[in-house]
């Protein structure tokens, strides 16, 4: 019986509109849920800030059977230095390339696949081809050590190997989920400012197992088991880990996340309404200075 699964990657973006539009009309992803928030996570969802931030998940389809994306915004960081550690995020579709093209989005064929890059420089491939179940197939991410990173998250985390190559390994905890993709790119991996995460559910009861193992293993844990809040909505409880290479991974309670992560139909206008209300780029502009970069 599967347990646990995978949930969405989150990417700190800079440039909400533009991300927002390539999401939106490239990709063509729905928003399914927007928050706002007046001070910084206590599990450090949006990186270490402390001020205002936003978050907004975006994906094909409701959380409960689709890998998403999670999108945070801080207010008054316009970029965030990519590192070589996301390697990216593919998609099956008929449409994104064709969209692309005929509004002039930039399109890199590269390897079999078609490659676009977000505003803030996130890459995603596009397989042309028809989808079975959620189009996104696979997040890609880079280990310094391939035989060291299968052991913790195959022993440590229960993912099985559904692929092997001499340099990469595609591990997941069901045919029909999202896949984990770990690629050896051969040097040191470097998260830079611009360093994502990526969240699993499980049953509530098996975050302190998961815990206690990695504590006994002597694995980082970023932050011990906490209870997130979202006013007006379902509190949850996580506990942030990082692999051996650093990459930050969020393991939640499923039933408490199946119950906060319900589609909102008022996502889109919340979104729009918070874009429009951001003045921050205008005040920058009328200083003459330019956003922080994170």
């Amino acid at each position: 019986m599967v347990t646990k699964r995978a949930l969405h990657f989150v990417f700190k973006v800079g440039n909400r509109s533009d991300t927002v539009h390539f999401f939106r009309s490239i990709l063509g992803m729905k928003f399914l849920r927007h928050e706002e928030f007046e001070e910084g996570c206590k599990a450090s969802c949006n990186g270490p800030y402390f001020g205002k931030w936003s978050k907004s998940m975006v994906g094909y389809g409701p959380e409960d059977n689709h890998f998403v994306v999670e999108l945070t915004y801080n207010y008054g960081i316009g970029s965030y230095r990519l590192g070589n550690d996301f390697l990216g995020i593919t998609i099956h579709s008929e449409t994104i390339v064709e969209t692309a093209k005929n509004v002039g989005y930039p399109v890199v064929e590269e390897d079999g696949f078609y490659i676009l890059a977000s505003p803030d420089g996130y890459i995603f491939k596009i397989v042309n081809q028809p989808t079975q179940g959620d189009p996104v197939k696979k997040v890609s991410l880079s280990t310094s050590n391939l035989k060291k990173s299968l052991d913790y998250w195959t022993r440590l985390c229960g993912m099985q190997i559904f692929s092997k190559e001499s340099h990469s390994v595609t591990l997941g905890y069901d045919e029909s989920q999202c896949k984990l993709e770990l690629i050896d790119v051969g040097e040191n991996v470097d998260h830079a400012t611009a360093f994502g995460r990526i969240a699993f559910s499980c049953p509530g009861d098996e975050l302190p197992m998961i815990e206690k193992s990695m504590m006994s293993e002597n694995q980082t844990i970023l932050k011990p088991l906490v209870s997130l809040d979202t006013p007006g909505k379902a509190s949850v409880q996580v506990v942030i880990l990082a692999d051996p290479d650093g990459h930050e991974i969020c393991f939640v309670g499923d039933e408490a996340f199946r119950e906060l992560s319900q589609l909102d139909p008022k996502a889109d206008d919340l979104l729009n309404e918070a874009i429009t209300a951001d003045k921050s780029n205008e005040w920058f502009a009328r200083k003459g200075k330019s956003k922080n970069s994170g």
